[in-house]
């Protein structure tokens, strides 16, 4: 896929550019129909802050729609195009048998704990660097928890806008 301009952007119609960015925050589309009031974008930058923008001032119930929206980290489930893409970038595709079950282990404990799935922006990291956060953040207050995974969200959306627009 081409990289589009923020020119381009900003002249989509409402309804173009949420189809064509309604994926970026996985399945709710909410998220791109509130950033498009935003335009028009500065710059790419600009238009990722209108992304976060729009996670971040929405009630919280919507926020928590959103996190519970995202796939387990390595698991059978079926993906988005963009998560499977990001997971196997970061090796979850192909984990051992024991690195499997651990990971199983550790969602199933995680999402008894925060009643939400563990969320960590993949794209760049190593499977070992994604298990000592999940090991680590199993243990952290609530509260931390919920705002370290709309930040992971927020960077999840950088990453994907980066891969999108040109800079």
């Amino acid at each position: 896929m081409t990289a589009l301009t923020v020119a381009i952007v900003n002249c989509l119609p409402a309804a173009e550019f949420i189809e064509t960015f309604g994926d970026i925050a996985e399945h709710s589309p909410w998220v791109a129909e509130r950033a498009a009031a935003a335009r028009p974008f500065a710059g790419r930058e600009a238009m990722i802050a209108a992304f976060e923008t729009a996670l971040r001032k929405a009630p919280l119930g919507k926020q928590l729609d959103l996190i519970r929206a995202h796939p387990d980290l390595a698991s059978k489930a079926k993906l988005t195009a963009d998560s499977a893409s990001e997971q196997a970038g970061a090796g979850l595709d192909s984990l051992t048998e024991e690195e499997f079950a651990r990971f199983t282990e550790l969602n199933e404990t995680y999402k008894t704990r925060f009643a939400f799935p563990f969320i960590f922006a993949v794209k760049g990291a190593t499977k070992h660097q994604i298990l000592e956060a999940f090991e680590r953040r199993v243990e952290a207050p609530p509260e931390e928890e919920f705002e370290t995974a709309i930040s992971q969200i927020c960077r999840i959306f950088r990453f994907r806008i980066e891969d999108r627009i040109a800079g």
